[in-house]
């Protein structure tokens, strides 16, 4: 197995751009990994066949001796949730089976027009409804650590594909912690933006208010570059923040020298309580505070008291707008059409093609959602669930008065096994108790590793909150630790992850 699948997407540029490896090479050898691992894995519903002839174009390129951009050539992963011209785009469910986008998600598009090579399409939760990629209609994906065991959800399949060499960057979506907790059961690294500052054009909706495009990449850095080339303001959406944006990547490499640290004030929630996380992430997370404070770091309690009617605000806000969203798919525009024996008018049809096609969970989710929006409920549940929704925001501004950044457990468990929670919704909805409420008010988080927990050697991951339009806070504070991290482990976690059968990692 090629030791290119083992670099990270800052190293494999720096020798695709001093010529040391070609674009193809790259791309032959991430192609090669996902054939040899996948069958176990499936990271993956489609591989771009496409790939080393838009590889074989980056080179032609640049020994033509054009201007790339410093991420050119390198390979990328990208969540089903994304439409994309040159493969199907069915967000994980059958009724959407095969389906070809017209035109490219925004963040897709500014990824080609950097370079990077698309190579696939990265297994998911149908419609991004669920917290452990159980829930796609094409079977689940499986962690690397351990293939019992889950990879996280809904964008399980991008984490796994980054944590399995199978691809050095991915993108994901992240609508209630999507990105940052299948980061935290696989060893990678997630960020979810600021609200607004990515766009969302091209992204199969579930819960507008809610969802938000981030990268899932190995290191604090990759995930810089990555979100360098795909934020910013974009037309096409109607939600697009106009800020200029600093650039990340160098909020990163100013975060690797860990200066950063001196003086930093970082809140622990009071009212997260650790009775309720298991203990070997527990242990995890105060470890990393005590590095952190070692380097100057002054860990400040705080108080956040609306956080815990979070995820009941969450799941009437979430299936109140996926109820309207997937309205959409009708059987008449695009997608599936099951046409019923007997009477086919367009409301059996409909019917029929949406029982087919929906999966149980995205019943379940349009269920409670139409009924919170419904004629007499609609105050009672989703009008209340807004007012929670403000006093969580209430809450950060209050907390952000006092610390710089906020650091929690990213999830209560490790990886849990396939089948554990699959039959308890609240169970499994409980799973993003910590990453919820950086979703409902909009503001960022990102997840790091921090370790394995000590009760079963499983990763875990630490999240950092910023206040909204403070990205650049999370990559200087997230590389700060990330090396002190390394350094004390002697190489990156990853490292310590066994073997698949494919090969060598």
């Amino acid at each position: 197995m090629s030791d290119l699948i083992r670099l990270t997407a800052a190293d494999l540029a720096t020798k695709l751009a001093a010529g040391e490896v070609s674009a193809v090479e790259a791309t032959r050898a991430h192609l090669d990994r996902i054939a040899a691992v996948d069958g176990d894995v499936h990271a993956f519903l489609h591989v771009n066949e496409n790939a080393e002839a838009i590889a074989a174009d980056i080179d032609r390129r640049r020994a033509a001796g054009e201007q790339l951009h410093e991420l050119a050539g390198v390979p990328l992963a990208v969540k089903d949730v994304l439409v994309t011209t040159d493969m199907p785009s069915t967000s994980g469910s059958k009724i959407l089976e095969g389906y070809m986008s017209p035109y490219d998600a925004t963040v897709v598009s500014r990824a080609r027009a950097a370079g990077l090579v698309a190579i696939g399409k990265t297994n998911m939760d149908e419609f991004a409804m669920g917290s452990s990629t159980e829930h796609s209609a094409y079977g689940p994906t499986r962690n690397p650590w351990d293939l019992e065991r889950i990879p996280g959800g809904s964008g399980g399949g991008s984490a796994a594909a980054v944590a399995a060499f199978e691809a050095p960057l991915a993108l994901g979506s992240d609508t209630g912690g999507s990105i940052r907790q299948p980061a935290h059961v696989t060893g990678t690294v997630g960020l979810k933006p600021t609200y607004g500052g990515v766009s969302r054009y091209g992204a199969i909706a579930l819960a507008s208010s809610l969802d938000q495009i981030g990268p899932v990449t190995r290191t604090v850095l990759d995930s810089a570059l990555l979100h360098d080339v795909i934020g910013g303001h974009d037309v096409n959406d109607s939600t697009s923040l106009t800020t200029q944006w600093p650039s990340f990547a160098a909020a990163a490499r100013e975060g690797a020298t860990g200066q950063v640290l001196k003086g930093l004030k970082v809140g622990v929630i009071k009212e997260l309580p650790d009775s309720g996380f298991q203990a070997g992430v527990s242990q995890s997370f105060r470890e990393s505070l005590a590095l952190m404070e070692a380097h100057g770091a002054e860990i400040v309690e705080i108080s956040a008291p609306h956080f815990e009617y979070g995820v009941a605000a969450y799941y009437l806000i979430l299936p109140a707008e996926a109820s309207s969203n997937l309205a959409k798919f009708d059987s008449v525009r695009f997608g599936m059409r099951v046409t019923p024996e007997g009477g086919a008018t367009v409301e059996n049809v409909m019917a029929a093609t949406r029982a087919a096609g929906f999966g149980d969970e995205v019943k379940r989710r349009i269920i409670l959602g139409t009924y919170a929006l419904s004629s007499g409920y609609y105050d009672a549940y989703y009008g209340s669930a807004q007012k929670v929704r403000t006093l969580i925001q209430q809450d950060f501004d209050a907390a952000f008065s006092q610390v710089d950044i906020i650091a929690t457990p990213t999830a209560p468990t490790t990886a849990f096994k396939f089948g554990e929670k699959v039959g308890d919704p609240i169970q499994m909805y409980l799973n993003d108790v910590a990453t919820i409420p950086a979703n409902l008010a909009g503001v960022p988080g990102m997840t790091l590793p921090s370790g394995l927990a000590s009760d079963d050697g499983l990763p875990v991951g630490i999240q950092f909150v910023a206040p909204a339009f403070e990205d650049a806070r999370l990559y200087r504070v997230g590389a700060a630790l990330e090396a002190l991290l390394v350094d004390q482990w002697g190489g990156p976690l990853l490292d310590r992850a066994p073997e698949l059968n494919g090969g060598a990692r």
